[in-house]
């Protein structure tokens, strides 16, 4: 359970992080480099969530297959 919660923080602490970063980028005039740094963090929350997918398919197929 404590791993799902860390990484729950985890995935809002950078949405937050780049939220700001967005919003400061933005005020300054540079929106090309905000939307660039949006994409990179929604890049790497994807390969999060990806990782922990792989983590609960694998533990599937160890459940159901017996291995």
């Amino acid at each position: 359970m404590n791993i799902e919660v860390n990484a729950i923080f985890q995935i809002a602490g950078i949405g937050i992080i780049i939220a700001m970063i967005h919003t400061v980028l933005k005020q300054m005039g540079k929106e090309e480099i905000a939307h660039w740094v949006t994409i990179v963090g929604f890049i790497i929350v994807l390969f999060m969530v990806i990782r922990m997918l792989d983590g609960l398919l694998q533990e599937i197929k160890t459940i159901f297959l017996f291995q």
